[in-house]
Parts: structure tokens; C-alpha cells; sequence
């Protein structure tokens, strides 16, 4: 293959993972802080730190916390590929 179509993999496989990374990071925090909600020692501690995670991705969504979580994952997304680039090109300037 060429270097051209190997750029390209490497671009598309960063972009993806980068992507998906930020996404299961929030998904598992607001995970363990709802199983901790339903403990009977910490439940006030989950409930606090899930309305919490809540407010913050709310911040980044204007109001939404959905919206919030796409718009880290997008920027997570946009910083992994232009960290791809540059690897691609600093690696191709060696040769």
C-alpha cells in the first residue's frame, strides 16, 4: 500500500479511538457513581457526584449533557488526529 492510503488508516483509527475513549470514561464514571447511589453508606456520595458529572457535561452542552459528551468526544477526536499528523509527518521528515 501506499504511504498516502497508510496515513489515511492511521488518521481514521486515531479519529475513531479518540472519539470512543472520552465517551467510555464518562459512561463508566457516571456508572460507578449511580451503583453508589444504591449503596446505603455512600448513596448521598453518589448522588452528589453524579449530579455533579451531570452539571459539568451540562457546561459544555449549553444546558445538555448529551450535547456536553459530544462535544468533549469531538475535541478528544479533533486533538488524537492532529497528534496523528504530526507523528505521521515527524516519522516521514526521519525517513
Amino acid at each position: 500500500m501506499s504511504i498516502f492510503s497508510h496515513l489515511i488508516r492511521s488518521l481514521l483509527l486515531a479519529i475513531t479511538f479518540s472519539f470512543i475513549a472520552p465517551l467510555l470514561l464518562i459512561a463508566m464514571g457516571l456508572t460507578i457513581f449511580v451503583f453508589m447511589s444504591h449503596l446505603p453508606f455512600i448513596q448521598s456520595l453518589g448522588e452528589l457526584g453524579c449530579n455533579q458529572m451531570l452539571k459539568f457535561l451540562a457546561t459544555f452542552g449549553s444546558g445538555h449533557p448529551v450535547q456536553g459528551c459530544l462535544v468533549i468526544a469531538l475535541t478528544c477526536s479533533l486533538v488524537g488526529g492532529l497528534f496523528d499528523t504530526y507523528a505521521a509527518c515527524q516519522n516521514l521528515r526521519s525517513n
